[in-house]
């Protein structure tokens, strides 16, 4: 057995690699390109087609004068037929309701709250809150994704340090300060529903933080409609600034004070963690 050991080591011509070397000596395959990079080389006209196709809706909606069937004056004029349809439809008119305030919000239509409130004259406070959200949020993730697919990595991979820092930052905490962004009306709701899709927020973050945020404004403004019907018998309209009133701001502002304490919790930590230790 020796012997057959030491003709397999001299059968071996001289000065070759054991096998191992040799696999170890193969060149490793290149280095794959950040996902970043693969997704801007990948860009193409088609991808604009989303957000094209929302931009040329909203044109069509003040070309056709569609504004004024969304208006008190329209809803006064037709609440009876508004509320029959209802009556008879139900949930499936809960659902085209649902529909009808996705679509005009991923076409950003300056139409949220007066349809909101037409739901809490349609449906109750209660369940017009509900549609509201999910309509608004699933709008709103949809022109998320339309800015996200045809901007928002371009712009994020052509971005400076000053833009990356930012992102980051905004990356770090962007659950604390989407729920800020919703829950205080300090921009239009459009603009809130595009910049994160420029700073690369997670989507299932963005889904989170504007079905969270947008609760109690929707609950205000469901509530003005629910009583919208006594309104209009008075010959009066709904105040749509209700929502800057002290005893309403004040707990939301209170509310989204306390969805920063985690990135006030974060910077505090941080600096101890950056402080050096007495003695070392």
């Amino acid at each position: 057995m020796h012997g057959t050991i030491e003709r397999g080591r001299a059968a071996r011509p001289k000065g070759a690699k054991p096998e191992n070397a040799a696999q170890n000596d193969m060149p490793e395959p290149a280095p794959k390109e950040a996902p970043d990079q693969e997704k801007t080389k990948a860009f193409t006209p088609g991808r604009m087609i989303p957000l094209v196709i929302l931009i040329a809706s909203f044109v069509a909606f003040f070309v056709f004068d569609l504004d004024d069937y969304v208006s008190f004056e329209a809803l006064k004029e037709h609440r009876e037929d508004l509320t029959a349809f209802v009556g008879r439809y139900g949930l499936w008119a809960a659902l085209l309701f649902v529909v009808l305030y996705a679509v005009s919000t991923a076409v950003s239509l300056p139409t949220g709250a007066v349809l909101t409130i037409a739901g809490g004259f349609l449906f109750g406070t209660l369940p017009a809150t509900v549609y509201v959200v999910i309509g608004a949020t699933v709008g709103a993730t949809g022109l998320f994704l339309a800015a996200r697919t045809a901007l928002g990595e371009a712009l994020r991979a052509r971005a400076g340090p000053a833009m990356k820092r930012m992102e980051k930052g905004f990356q770090d905490n962007a659950l604390s300060y989407l729920l800020v962004l919703r829950l205080v009306p300090l921009f239009p709701f459009f603009v809130v529903n595009l910049v994160p899709a420029f700073l690369g927020v997670p989507l299932r973050t963005y889904v989170i933080g504007t079905a969270i945020g947008i609760i109690p404004g929707s609950f205000v403004y469901a509530s003005v409609g629910n009583g919208l019907g006594a309104l209009f018998d008075a010959g009066k309209m709904p105040d749509l600034k209700i929502i800057f009133q002290p005893d309403i701001l004040i707990p939301i502002v209170g509310l989204a004070v306390l969805s920063l304490i985690p990135v006030v919790y974060k910077k505090i930590k941080g600096g101890e963690n950056g402080q050096p230790k007495e003695g070392g």
